[in-house]
């Protein structure tokens, strides 16, 4: 087995879990668009659905441990290719214009920011899972029915903004990333390659439109409701 943890721990390894564990991830974020879409029909109809997924609680707590361990493994290879990608570029007092100018040519600006809103997703992440799931699964926060907590969390302006601005990150993250993955795994041409950058835009779209519009709408209920 050293020569497969040789493999998965060269430059070329690392990537590869990044676009396997990424594309995982992008399924995940499917099944919670999905799950969360069922707030739009109301307080009973949300409750119903979590109540079905408590139904099947260990399968559910199975599923969790498998996605936080895709989740450290991805962080966690981002963090060491971005590390060793720093360590590798050459002092900046050094670098004269045209070194810094050929930099910038060869990457797009989705590639150039990705660990910067990579770090913003996983401080919301942690702040996500400090709040509305520990509210879930423990009944923290004053309240043990779930759409109740969604009405109170969004019913604040600021809760709003800063959910809004973290799912245009995420879309811009995914938009670069899903084409990635595909440029990892060598499945480029010329004539599927438009194709995989207009599905990348399309899910971007659909996940930052799709995610944002949950506070959007709930904000605008709770301010009918003064």
């Amino acid at each position: 087995m050293g020569w497969l943890s040789k493999s998965l721990s060269s430059s070329i390894g690392k990537k590869f879990i990044m676009a396997l564990t990424g594309l995982s991830l992008i399924l995940f974020l499917s099944v919670h668009l999905v799950n969360n879409s069922f707030l739009f029909f109301g307080k009973e109809g949300f409750n119903t659905l979590v109540g079905s997924l408590d139904a099947v609680k260990p399968l559910v707590r199975v599923a969790e441990i498998i996605l936080l361990l895709l989740f450290v493994y991805h962080i966690y290879n981002g963090i060491k290719l971005w590390w060793e990608n720093w360590q590798t570029k050459p002092n900046m007092f050094a670098r004269n214009k045209y070194a810094i100018n050929a930099s910038k040519e060869n990457s797009t600006f989705y590639s150039r920011t990705m660990p910067y809103t990579g770090a913003i997703i996983l401080i919301f992440l942690i702040t996500h899972l400090s709040t509305l799931w520990v509210q879930y699964n423990f009944g923290m926060g004053g309240t043990h029915e779930y759409y109740d907590v969604i009405v109170v969390l969004f019913s604040s302006i600021g809760n709003v903004i800063i959910y809004v601005i973290t799912m245009i990150t995420l879309g811009f993250h995914l938009n670069h990333g899903f084409q990635s993955a595909f440029q990892t795994f060598g499945w480029e041409h010329k004539k599927y390659t438009p194709l995989v950058k207009a599905i990348g835009t399309l899910i971007s779209l659909v996940y930052a439109i799709g995610f944002s519009s949950i506070p959007i709408y709930f904000y605008i209920l709770s301010m009918g409701g003064n």
